[in-house]
């Protein structure tokens, strides 16, 4: 068997920046088991795998799509960065000659539209839930602590005096977070500080994310997680439209819009590295 497979580094125009994922679209169905094997193999954030929903179509004509995203370890509910991955391959490699193309995907219909130089993607909107008491950061001063319930990310702002050298410099211990938190209420760990939107470009907030729960002991850019971000830092510096930054060692820039009916759009370009095919 010979499954075409590609890398993009998504949330970037650079290659080797942004966050990479192996997108597989294929002809038929595999086993779960079988994602599973491959998705461990490429070792990447996620490897995702498009099929067709009408066998009629093809991956150059069709506009809806079934997308299942899978972490070294196992599958997810939900993945911005191979989302966007997936939407640029489509557009780039195969040629879709349509506007927008839909994905069916564990967090129900998600779209990929084509914009300018990038990709503009409507996503479910996660406000975060319930305060948590407390939590420690190192010696650095923490201003609010939430949990999302519905995506399992435990969401921790630090205190304004921290910039983002602060941030650029923690340094997190993925296998303590792991033994620590055991009772599954929490899958992601974010933390974030207030940007400098009066310095070019212009953030309004930095963030980075763990989520060694998932196999990943730091993602370099989430879609996910800003489906959270994006809903907080909306309502706390009153902006419907914002610019962010996830300051992993190797960076990525989302732009953000949040919507009057309970949704956001994420934005973000996407550059290939990698084409190539997996024999089984």
């Amino acid at each position: 068997m010979e499954i075409p497979v590609f890398v993009l580094d998504a949330f970037t125009n650079l290659p080797f920046k942004g966050n990479p994922a192996a997108i597989c679209p294929l002809m038929h169905e595999l086993s779960d088991d079988l994602y599973q094997k491959i998705a461990t193999e490429m070792n990447l954030s996620e490897t995702a795998f498009i099929t067709r929903t009408n066998p009629s179509d093809s991956f150059s004509t069709g506009s809806r799509f079934r997308l299942r995203w899978f972490t070294p370890t196992n599958e997810v509910n939900l993945c911005g960065h191979a989302t966007l991955a997936s939407g640029a391959m489509l557009f780039e490699h195969q040629n879709n000659v349509n506007p927008t193309v839909v994905f069916e995907t564990l967090s129900g219909d998600l779209a990929v539209t084509k914009k300018g130089d990038g990709y503009v993607m409507d996503f479910p909107l996660n406000p975060p839930g319930q305060e948590v008491q407390y939590v420690a950061v190192g010696n650095h001063p923490v201003q609010d602590v939430c949990l999302s319930p519905t995506t399992k990310k435990l969401m921790i702002r630090l205190a304004d005096s921290c910039d983002r050298s602060v941030l650029t410099s923690l340094k997190v211990d993925a296998a303590a977070l792991q033994s620590t938190e055991k009772s599954g209420r929490v899958k992601g760990l974010i933390i974030t500080a207030k940007g400098s939107p009066d310095c070019q470009p212009g953030y309004d907030f930095y963030s980075r994310f763990f989520a060694p729960w998932n196999g990943i002991d730091e993602d370099p850019v989430t879609g996910s997680a800003h489906t959270v971000l994006g809903s907080y830092w909306s309502e706390k510096l009153g902006k419907k439209k914002m610019l962010a930054y996830q300051c992993s060692s190797r960076g990525g820039e989302l732009e953000l819009e949040v919507r009057d009916d309970g949704r956001i759009n994420i934005s973000g370009q996407a550059v290939s590295v990698l084409q190539g095919t997996i024999t089984i």
